[in-house]
C-alpha cells in the first residue's frame, strides 16, 4: 500500500504536480530537491534539501518510505558529460541503493522517450523498440543508462517501473512553453522541415496520474516491474500547426517560413563546434537535436500502459488547451 513517498524533484513542473496528487490521495509526502519550495510546503509536503549525488543524502532521504518517485534529473539538451553522468546516473543509482539500504518496495521512475531516439523518425512505436545506440545529446544517453540500470536491477525487494512521458506541458511549464512564446515574439523561430511531422505531447496532470498509477501497480504485483512505458495524450499532433494555434491565440504572428531539415542540421553542428570551442555554457540557438527533433515525427503507442496499469488522460488536448491560456492571459 502506498502512503509514505518521496517526491525527487518534487518541485519540479511534473514533481510538484505529482506532489499534489498524492497529497489529495492522503499520502505523507516528503520531497528531495536541491532547494526548498514553499508552494509544496504550503501543501503539505516535508522538503529536505541536498544533492542525489551525495550517498548520505539520498540514505536519509529515503528512509520510513514505502515508494519513491524519482523525478529529478539534469534535464536539456546542452551541458557538460560530467554533470549528466553525476545526476542522472550515478545519482540515480544512488536512489536505488538508498531504497534497498532502507527497505523502500517500489520505485517509479521518470525517464524519457529520447533513450529510443536515433536520428529518424518513429510513428506509433511502441516498447519494443529497442534503446538508441548514437547519441547527440548527454541528456538521452545518460537517460538510457539510468533506466537501463533500474529495470535491469529490480527484483523483488525492489520493484521498479519507467514511465517515458513526451513533451509534457500546461499552466505553469517553466520550459516549453515559455521557450516557444519567447522566441515566436522575438520572430526567431522558423518550421524545421515540411511541418507535417507528428508528435506525443503530454498534459503535465496526466503524465502525474500515469505516475500514481504505476505506483499502485507496483505495490499490487510485480507484473509490471522491470517494464518502460511510453505516455502521452489521446493522439499525437501535428507539432507545428499545434505551435501555430497556440500562436493564434496570444497574438503571435503564424511561423510560415520554412528550413529544411539539413541546414538546420548543419547550423547546429556549427554551433555546437563554436559552444564547445569557446568553452561557452548556453545552449546554442540550435543544435543538432534539436533539429531533428524538430523536423521529424516522434509519437508512441500508449496501449501497454493502457492495457498493464490503466492509463488513459484525464484531460484532453482541448480542455488542456484551454487551462493553458487561461494562466498566460
Amino acid at each position: 500500500m502506498m502512503e509514505r513517498v518521496l517526491v525527487t524533484g518534487g518541485g519540479g513542473f511534473l514533481g510538484s504536480a505529482l506532489v499534489r496528487r498524492l497529497l489529495d490521495q492522503g499520502c505523507t509526502v516528503k520531497v528531495a530537491g536541491r532547494h526548498r519550495y514553499e508552494q509544496v510546503e504550503r501543501w503539505g509536503a516535508r522538503c529536505l534539501v541536498g544533492d542525489i549525488g551525495d550517498k548520505d543524502f539520498t540514505a536519509r532521504a529515503c528512509r520510513d518510505i514505502d515508494t519513491v518517485f524519482h523525478v529529478a534529473a539534469k534535464a536539456g539538451i546542452w551541458g557538460s558529460w560530467r554533470e549528466y553522468r553525476r545526476v542522472n546516473i550515478e545519482g540515480t543509482i544512488n536512489i536505488a541503493d538508498s531504497c534497498r539500504l532502507n527497505g523502500v518496495g517500489c520505485l517509479v521512475y521518470t525517464s524519457t522517450p529520447s533513450v529510443v531516439f536515433e536520428r529518424a523518425s518513429i510513428e506509433g512505436g511502441d516498447e519494443s523498440l529497442g534503446y538508441a545506440k548514437k547519441f547527440l545529446c548527454g541528456y538521452a544517453e545518460s537517460k538510457v543508462a539510468a533506466e537501463r540500470y533500474l529495470l535491469e536491477n529490480q527484483d523483488e525487494s525492489l520493484r521498479v517501473c519507467a514511465l517515458r512521458p513526451h513533451l509534457i506541458w500546461g499552466p505553469g511549464d517553466p520550459h516549453l512553453i515559455p521557450r516557444l512564446i519567447e522566441r515566436g515574439r522575438k520572430g526567431e523561430l522558423k518550421i524545421v522541415g515540411d511541418g507535417r511531422n507528428k508528435v506525443d505531447i503530454t498534459y503535465v496532470d496526466n503524465a502525474a496520474h500515469a505516475h500514481v498509477l504505476a505506483a499502485k501497480s507496483l505495490h499490487q504485483s510485480s507484473r509490471i516491474s522491470g517494464q518502460a512505458y511510453f505516455i502521452g495524450q489521446e493522439r499525437p499532433v501535428y507539432l507545428w500547426n499545434w505551435i501555430n494555434d497556440l500562436y493564434r491565440e496570444l497574438g503571435i504572428a503564424q511561423l510560415e517560413k520554412k528550413v529544411p531539415l539539413a541546414p538546420a542540421y548543419l547550423a547546429g553542428w556549427l554551433l555546437e563546434t563554436i559552444h564547445r570551442l569557446a568553452m561557452l555554457k548556453k545552449e546554442p540557438r540550435m543544435t543538432r537535436f534539436l533539429a531533428l527533433q524538430l523536423a521529424c515525427s516522434h509519437y508512441f503507442s500508449h496501449q501497454r500502459a493502457t492495457k498493464d496499469f490503466g492509463y488513459e488522460p484525464l484531460i484532453t488536448i482541448e480542455e488542456g488547451t484551454q487551462r493553458l491560456l487561461a494562466s498566460l492571459t
